[in-house]
Protein backbone atom coordinates (compact mmCIF):
# COMPACT_ATOMS: atom_id res chain seq x y z
CA UNK A 1 0.00 0.00 0.00
CA UNK A 2 1.39 3.50 -0.72
CA UNK A 3 0.90 6.85 0.98
CA UNK A 4 -2.70 8.35 0.73
CA UNK A 5 -2.90 11.38 -1.38
CA UNK A 6 -4.88 14.02 0.33
CA UNK A 7 -7.81 13.23 -1.75
CA UNK A 8 -7.90 9.75 -0.52
CA UNK A 9 -8.62 10.49 2.94
CA UNK A 10 -9.38 13.76 4.90
CA UNK A 11 -7.85 15.56 8.13
CA UNK A 12 -4.89 14.62 9.57
CA UNK A 13 -4.16 11.32 12.04
CA UNK A 14 -3.88 11.81 15.64
CA UNK A 15 0.00 10.94 15.31
CA UNK A 16 0.23 13.65 12.68
CA UNK A 17 -1.07 16.37 14.95
CA UNK A 18 1.07 15.48 17.69
CA UNK A 19 4.53 15.78 15.86
CA UNK A 20 3.23 19.14 14.45
CA UNK A 21 2.31 19.83 17.89
CA UNK A 22 5.75 19.13 19.09
CA UNK A 23 7.53 20.87 15.95
CA UNK A 24 5.59 23.97 16.60
CA UNK A 25 6.11 24.40 19.70
CA UNK A 26 10.07 23.66 19.73
CA UNK A 27 10.25 26.11 16.84
CA UNK A 28 8.09 28.81 18.47
CA UNK A 29 10.81 28.39 21.50
CA UNK A 30 13.44 28.46 19.51
CA UNK A 31 12.57 31.82 17.19
CA UNK A 32 11.27 33.62 19.80
CA UNK A 33 14.97 32.80 21.79
CA UNK A 34 16.90 33.71 18.91
CA UNK A 35 14.41 37.29 18.19
CA UNK A 36 15.66 37.95 21.98
CA UNK A 37 19.35 37.98 21.49
CA UNK A 38 19.05 39.82 17.68
CA UNK A 39 17.35 42.74 19.44
CA UNK A 40 19.52 43.02 22.56
CA UNK A 41 22.45 42.36 19.97
CA UNK A 42 21.56 45.43 17.61
CA UNK A 43 20.19 47.63 20.53
CA UNK A 44 23.92 47.02 22.32
CA UNK A 45 25.46 47.90 18.85
CA UNK A 46 23.86 49.86 16.01
CA UNK A 47 21.09 51.48 18.44
CA UNK A 48 23.47 52.62 21.16
CA UNK A 49 26.36 54.30 18.06
CA UNK A 50 23.14 55.72 16.27
CA UNK A 51 23.36 53.64 13.67
CA UNK A 52 19.44 53.40 13.08
CA UNK A 53 19.01 54.49 9.26
CA UNK A 54 19.74 50.76 7.96
CA UNK A 55 19.12 50.67 4.30
CA UNK A 56 20.36 46.86 3.53
CA UNK A 57 21.81 44.40 4.94
CA UNK A 58 25.36 45.41 3.42
CA UNK A 59 25.01 48.89 5.55
CA UNK A 60 24.31 46.16 8.86
CA UNK A 61 27.39 44.62 8.03
CA UNK A 62 29.52 47.81 7.38
CA UNK A 63 28.26 49.47 10.99
CA UNK A 64 28.88 46.18 12.96
CA UNK A 65 32.78 46.91 11.71
CA UNK A 66 33.83 49.78 13.66
CA UNK A 67 32.11 48.72 16.29
CA UNK A 68 32.47 45.30 17.03
CA UNK A 69 35.40 44.50 14.21
CA UNK A 70 35.97 42.76 11.25
CA UNK A 71 35.01 39.00 12.46
CA UNK A 72 31.18 40.85 13.71
CA UNK A 73 30.61 41.98 10.10
CA UNK A 74 31.95 38.51 9.10
CA UNK A 75 29.67 36.95 11.17
CA UNK A 76 27.04 38.60 10.38
CA UNK A 77 27.53 37.98 6.81
CA UNK A 78 27.24 34.05 7.16
CA UNK A 79 24.35 34.51 8.95
CA UNK A 80 22.67 36.49 6.58
CA UNK A 81 23.64 33.86 4.03
CA UNK A 82 22.46 30.90 6.21
CA UNK A 83 19.44 32.88 7.01
CA UNK A 84 18.67 32.83 3.44
CA UNK A 85 19.36 28.91 2.77
CA UNK A 86 16.87 28.33 5.09
CA UNK A 87 14.31 30.74 4.55
CA UNK A 88 14.13 29.89 0.73
CA UNK A 89 12.97 26.44 1.25
CA UNK A 90 10.70 27.09 3.97
CA UNK A 91 8.62 29.98 2.45
CA UNK A 92 8.26 27.94 -1.01
CA UNK A 93 7.41 24.75 0.60
CA UNK A 94 4.81 26.66 3.04
CA UNK A 95 3.39 28.43 0.08
CA UNK A 96 3.05 25.01 -1.81
CA UNK A 97 1.75 23.50 0.76
CA UNK A 98 -0.95 26.43 1.35
CA UNK A 99 -2.16 26.54 -2.47
CA UNK A 100 -2.17 23.16 -2.62
CA UNK A 101 -3.97 22.20 0.26
CA UNK A 102 -6.70 25.01 -0.79
CA UNK A 103 -6.74 23.47 -4.48
CA UNK A 104 -6.98 19.82 -3.35
CA UNK A 105 -3.95 18.62 -5.18
CA UNK A 106 -1.04 16.42 -3.95
CA UNK A 107 1.30 17.90 -1.73
CA UNK A 108 4.02 16.59 -0.08
CA UNK A 109 7.78 16.43 -0.77
CA UNK A 110 7.42 12.80 -0.10
CA UNK A 111 5.85 12.63 -3.72
CA UNK A 112 8.04 12.79 -6.84
CA UNK A 113 7.25 15.77 -9.26
CA UNK A 114 5.27 13.44 -11.37
CA UNK A 115 3.21 12.82 -8.75
CA UNK A 116 2.19 16.51 -7.05
CA UNK A 117 3.09 18.67 -10.46
CA UNK A 118 1.07 21.02 -9.15
CA UNK A 119 2.72 21.25 -5.91
CA UNK A 120 6.32 21.45 -7.26
CA UNK A 121 5.04 24.09 -9.93
CA UNK A 122 3.96 26.72 -6.76
CA UNK A 123 7.62 25.94 -5.76
CA UNK A 124 9.08 26.82 -8.56
CA UNK A 125 7.19 30.06 -9.60
CA UNK A 126 7.73 31.55 -5.55
CA UNK A 127 11.81 30.75 -6.04
CA UNK A 128 11.19 32.54 -9.04
CA UNK A 129 9.30 35.37 -7.32
CA UNK A 130 11.84 35.81 -5.23
CA UNK A 131 14.44 35.90 -7.07
CA UNK A 132 13.45 38.52 -9.39
CA UNK A 133 13.13 40.60 -6.01
CA UNK A 134 16.93 40.99 -6.39
CA UNK A 135 16.24 42.68 -9.97
CA UNK A 136 13.31 44.80 -9.60
CA UNK A 137 15.12 47.40 -7.36
CA UNK A 138 12.60 46.53 -4.11
CA UNK A 139 14.83 47.66 -1.09
CA UNK A 140 15.24 44.52 0.80
CA UNK A 141 14.62 45.83 4.03
CA UNK A 142 11.70 48.08 3.47
CA UNK A 143 10.14 44.85 2.26
CA UNK A 144 10.56 43.37 5.36
CA UNK A 145 9.29 45.93 7.37
CA UNK A 146 5.97 46.32 5.75
CA UNK A 147 5.80 42.73 5.26
CA UNK A 148 5.90 42.46 9.54
CA UNK A 149 2.97 45.84 9.20
CA UNK A 150 1.01 43.85 6.69
CA UNK A 151 1.36 40.79 8.73
CA UNK A 152 0.40 42.02 12.28
CA UNK A 153 -3.02 44.11 10.17
CA UNK A 154 -4.26 40.78 8.95
CA UNK A 155 -3.52 38.74 11.60
CA UNK A 156 -5.93 39.50 14.29
CA UNK A 157 -8.91 38.84 11.55
CA UNK A 158 -7.29 36.02 10.63
CA UNK A 159 -6.96 34.64 14.45
CA UNK A 160 -10.68 34.62 14.74
CA UNK A 161 -11.24 32.93 11.69
CA UNK A 162 -8.75 30.61 12.90
CA UNK A 163 -10.24 30.04 16.40
CA UNK A 164 -14.15 29.59 14.94
CA UNK A 165 -12.86 27.09 12.56
CA UNK A 166 -10.55 25.00 15.15
CA UNK A 167 -13.66 25.55 17.34
CA UNK A 168 -16.53 23.84 15.66
CA UNK A 169 -17.29 20.59 15.33
CA UNK A 170 -19.11 20.08 12.27
CA UNK A 171 -15.42 21.26 10.76
CA UNK A 172 -12.99 19.40 13.40
CA UNK A 173 -14.99 16.91 14.07
CA UNK A 174 -13.74 15.44 17.47
CA UNK A 175 -10.31 17.37 17.05
CA UNK A 176 -11.84 20.57 17.94
CA UNK A 177 -9.39 22.81 20.99
CA UNK A 178 -9.47 21.99 24.33
CA UNK A 179 -10.65 24.54 26.95
CA UNK A 180 -7.09 25.38 27.53
CA UNK A 181 -6.39 25.79 23.38
CA UNK A 182 -9.35 28.25 23.47
CA UNK A 183 -8.39 30.24 26.32
CA UNK A 184 -4.91 30.80 25.03
CA UNK A 185 -6.01 31.47 21.12
CA UNK A 186 -9.07 34.45 22.73
CA UNK A 187 -6.00 36.11 25.01
CA UNK A 188 -3.63 35.91 22.06
CA UNK A 189 -6.13 37.43 19.40
CA UNK A 190 -6.94 40.17 21.81
CA UNK A 191 -3.25 41.13 22.37
CA UNK A 192 -3.07 41.15 18.93
CA UNK A 193 -6.23 43.17 18.22
CA UNK A 194 -4.89 45.62 20.43
CA UNK A 195 -1.32 45.51 19.55
CA UNK A 196 -2.52 46.54 15.45
CA UNK A 197 -4.90 49.17 17.35
CA UNK A 198 -2.18 50.55 18.72
CA UNK A 199 0.09 50.48 16.03
CA UNK A 200 -1.98 52.50 14.17
CA UNK A 201 -2.83 54.96 16.65
CA UNK A 202 1.00 55.48 17.30
CA UNK A 203 2.07 55.24 13.64
CA UNK A 204 3.28 59.18 13.17
CA UNK A 205 3.94 59.67 16.68
CA UNK A 206 7.83 59.85 17.56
Amino acid sequence: MGRKTLKEREGATYAELRHAAWDTNIGMVFCNLIFYFVIVAAAATLHVAGKTDIQSAADAAQALRPLAGSAASMLFAVGIIGAGFLAVPVLTGSTAYAVSETFGWNCSLDHKPRDAKHFYAVIAVSTLVGISVDFLGINPIKALLWTAVINGLISPPLLVVIMLVSSNRKVMGDKVNGRGANILGWVATVVMFAAAIGMILTWNQQ
